[in-house]
């Protein structure tokens, strides 16, 4: 009798049923008689061989995902290196815009022009370092007071070619508002230094010759009618510490100071520097005003003695004679007036300082005129 072993492996059993079938259909009968006593063994060998099977196609299935999962997911790790997504990139950063340069003949690039240092003291400081106040630097028989209340006021009365005796100052820049002016009455407007005399002082000034602080104080660009109490607030601010009330004339005024500060080199402060920027960026084409025709130095006024003294001519005399001595008259002295109304009805007024009858009592808004 043929006895076969049981199968080791899912091969074996698929061959030996293979070989179990071809001897059932010869019909030998030792092989049926054998096959039939192991055929319990066979079919239990046949479940394995087919459980086997049924295992490895389930591990094929498994391998066969596990790649594909892995090529999905080098796929993706290849877009993300290629294509980085914009979570992952850092946002941009706003950069500021570029500042445009300024314009040339504007009064925002004639800023940087400006000499900047510190403020120097106040010391030695008083009006009359700047000559007698509003001398006829022009020489136009005027004095520059009513220069400007002409130059600045309408609808005028005049009293004669140089005298004002009344105005509107419409509108009055520093406020914006229309005031009346009226010689003798309330002094409601004044002639302001746009740059402030005791500013320049304390800015260079107080090294210049005096016919160059003279030029200052009395020249027209430097010079603006406006609202006495506005210009007392001022006092003798620069830029970094007042601006007018009136915002719509800040950029004038401004420019007004830069061009005068440019003209005559008066220095600014850093402060002051960056405030006329500041104002000045609001309206960078604003031009700069220009110099004017006044010069910036002036000639200074005679003194009462140089007024007073006669030309001295010497008489023919023998060769041996000393000459005559030349006698200069005094200034005049001793004339005092209790009032403008007295000064008025002596043809005195207006009496400048320096001038006989002049008492600061007389002059009301101390601007070196009395009885205006």
């Amino acid at each position: 009798m043929l006895k076969l072993k049981p199968a080791s492996s899912a091969l074996e059993a698929v061959l030996i049923a293979a070989l179990l079938t071809g001897c059932q259909g010869d019909g030998t009968e030792a092989v049926s008689a054998t096959a039939g006593s192991d055929a319990q063994s066979t079919a239990d060998s046949q479940r394995t061989a087919d459980s086997a099977v049924d295992a490895a196609a389930a591990l094929d299935r498994a391998a066969a995902k596990a790649e594909a999962a892995a090529q999905s997911v080098a796929a993706t790790a290849r877009r993300t290196t290629a294509a980085p997504t914009l979570t992952s990139r850092p946002a941009p950063v706003a950069t500021p815009a570029a500042v445009a340069p300024a314009r040339r003949g504007t009064a925002l690039a004639a800023v940087a022009a400006l000499t900047v240092r510190g403020r120097a003291p106040k010391t030695g400081y008083s009006r009359d370092q700047f000559g007698q106040a509003w001398f006829d630097t022009n020489r136009n028989g005027c004095d520059t007071r009513n220069d400007m209340l002409a130059r600045d006021l309408r609808s005028r009365q005049m009293k004669n070619a140089c005298k004002v005796l009344a105005g509107t100052l419409a509108p009055d820049p520093y406020t914006g508002t229309s005031i009346r002016f009226v010689y003798g009455g309330a002094s409601e407007v004044d002639i302001d230094h746009v740059v402030a005399l005791s500013d320049a002082w304390q800015k260079g000034a107080a090294r210049w010759p005096a016919g160059k602080r003279l030029a200052l104080a009395n020249d027209p660009l430097n010079l603006l009618a406006v609202d006495a109490s506005a210009n007392r607030s001022k006092g003798d601010g620069d830029t970094a510490t007042w601006l007018p009330p009136n915002k719509s004339y800040r950029c004038t005024y401004v420019a007004k100071q830069v061009a005068v500060k440019g003209k005559y080199g008066v220095w600014v402060t850093a402060a002051e520097r960056d405030a006329m920027t500041r104002v000045l960026t609001t309206c960078p084409t604003m031009a700069l005003p220009g110099p004017g025709s006044a010069p910036t130095v002036a000639a200074l006024p005679r003194s009462p003695v140089q007024r007073a003294a006669a030309p001295v001519q010497a008489a023919p005399a023998p060769v041996q004679a000393a000459p005559a001595p030349v006698k200069v008259a005094p200034p005049a002295s001793g004339v005092y007036y209790d009032n403008c109304t007295a000064a008025r009805a002596a043809g005195a007024a207006p009496i400048m300082r320096g001038e006989p009858g002049y008492a600061s009592k007389l002059d009301r808004d101390h601007d070196g005129i009395a009885c205006e």
